[in-house]
């Protein structure tokens, strides 16, 4: 099953009173590359999301982008900044003492001090923070695979069109070769007669020529590889696996094919067939670029 290069995937997770948000684009790339936006806090567990995104996609460019928001009614602890608090009492007695006096200090004092309350926002448990991460990440990369198959599918029905015009082209081709020859030994033949004005010809010698033509031009060989690779094509193109290299590689095999048969045929319809089927590899090579 061909999976596309480009997708993009997005999912929420309520965590407590947290939102976590992540969104995965996928791009074009001969290599797997993941890139992280990740805020402060998520940043501890970075490797964490490399490992859970790398099982799942082999090949691409990944740009991943993560958030965590607190919700509108924040949960969080009031707590007196006990440093600054003792730096205020420890001044206030010396007060004292500097001046001989013995003034209570109110609590009416302290509240009017900046910062002698602080607020601190309750944070996730770690460990519940990196399972709801994994899950997220989860979430969002079924989203991306929706769009990577559905892709691919696309991808699939256009290149199973294209293989099948390449195989008639393959098919004219093969009917075609045996011609080949017999309509060189007719040519030579003819041109043998007009030069000879008469004399009989040493149909030994033309037989010998013939088949040195025929050995030339014999494009048996190429044409079983060239449907060899056909098929492994298919094979690939069934297979759950990351396939666009392999694919690849079959593109430039056909392509070094057809190129010999285009040389050794020496014949005008076999090279519009070769033509023809070059434009349609070169197609599918634009098309594969983009399957993982």
């Amino acid at each position: 099953m061909l999976k596309s290069m480009t997708a993009y995937g997005r999912s929420d997770l309520e965590l407590g009173n947290n939102l976590l948000t992540a969104e995965i684009k996928t791009l074009n790339n001969r290599y797997r590359d993941i890139i992280l936006r990740l805020p402060a806090t998520l940043q501890v567990y970075e490797e964490f999301i490399r490992a859970e995104i790398s099982d799942r996609i082999k090949r691409g460019r990944v740009e991943v982008s993560m958030q965590i928001t607190a919700g509108d009614e924040t949960t969080c602890n009031l707590e007196l900044n006990r440093p600054l608090l003792d730096a205020y009492s420890k001044i206030f007695n010396e007060i004292n003492r500097e001046f001989g006096t013995d003034e209570r200090i109110k609590p009416e004092f302290f509240l009017q001090i900046r910062d002698a309350i602080i607020e601190k926002t309750a944070e996730p448990d770690p460990e519940e923070l990196k399972s709801a991460i994994s899950k997220l990440i989860g979430h969002t990369l079924d989203s991306l695979e929706i769009m990577r198959t559905n892709e691919g599918k696309a991808l699939a029905d256009d290149l199973d069109k294209r293989l099948a015009l390449i195989k008639g082209y393959f098919l004219k081709i093969e009917e075609r070769a045996p011609s080949v020859v017999t309509e060189y030994k007719e040519k030579l033949k003819n041109r043998i007669e007009v030069i000879a004005e008469g004399l009989e010809i040493d149909e030994a010698r033309l037989a010998q020529e013939v088949a040195l033509f025929a050995g030339r031009c014999d494009i048996t060989e190429e044409i079983v590889r060239a449907g060899s690779h056909l098929k492994q094509f298919h094979t690939y193109m069934e297979m759950d696996d990351s396939v666009g290299r392999r694919l690849d590689f079959l593109i430039q095999e056909l392509n070094r094919e057809i190129n010999t048969i285009s040389s050794k045929a020496s014949d005008s319809i076999i090279s519009t067939c070769a033509v023809e089927v070059k434009a349609e590899l070169e197609k599918i090579r634009e098309q594969i670029q983009n399957i993982e």
